[in-house]
This record gives C-alpha cells, sequence and structure tokens, in this order.
C-alpha cells in the first residue's frame, strides 16, 4: 500500500531519465555472450565413441518402448549408462578450462 502510494505520489521511477537505457543498450553489445564451458564439453563428449554407443542403445531401448502401447519396461538402465559415460568423459576435461 505504501509503494503504491509513493508511485501515485512520484510517478514511475522508469519515467525520470532517458539516458540511462541508451547507455545500457551500449554496454549489452560491447558484451559478449556468455557460453557455459559445461555445455560445450558435454556437447564433444557425446560425440566420442564410447558415449555414442550408450546413446544407440537409448535410442534403440526408446523406439522400442514407444511403438509398445502396453508395456512397463522404461529406458532408465539405457539412460543412467549413457549419462554415467559422458559425464565420465566431462570430468576429465572440465577442470582444464576453469580458472
Amino acid at each position: 500500500m505504501v509503494f503504491e502510494r509513493k508511485m501515485l505520489t512520484y510517478g514511475d521511477p522508469d519515467d525520470e531519465e532517458e539516458d540511462g537505457p541508451a547507455e545500457e543498450e551500449e554496454e549489452e553489445e560491447e558484451e559478449e555472450e556468455m557460453v557455459d564451458p559445461l555445455e560445450t564439453i558435454r556437447a564433444k563428449c557425446e560425440q566420442t565413441e564410447h558415449c555414442v554407443h550408450y546413446k544407440e542403445r537409448l535410442e534403440t531401448c526408446e523406439a522400442r518402448v514407444s511403438s509398445r502401447s502396453n508395456t512397463e519396461e522404461d529406458c532408465t538402465e539405457e539412460l543412467f549408462d549413457f549419462l554415467h559415460a559422458r559425464d565420465h568423459c566431462v570430468a576429465h576435461k572440465l577442470f582444464h578450462n576453469v580458472k
């Protein structure tokens, strides 16, 4: 209630100055987009031979399960195998990029 009263009395704080947003736009253009090294390393590790094997097993399982309408099978084991292989690869490469 107090905040609303101040808004009514003093106006919207964004309406006060127009110089601020122009400066912020210039700063945003200068900044480069940050890329998460974890995501890039994960993508590279997924392309390794060891991970590709587990990813193919996971995709085969997912296709088999989705083709059936009444099944209790799930692909948890295949998913965990793939994630374990990928994370094992990532663990060896990630900390070389951390400053």
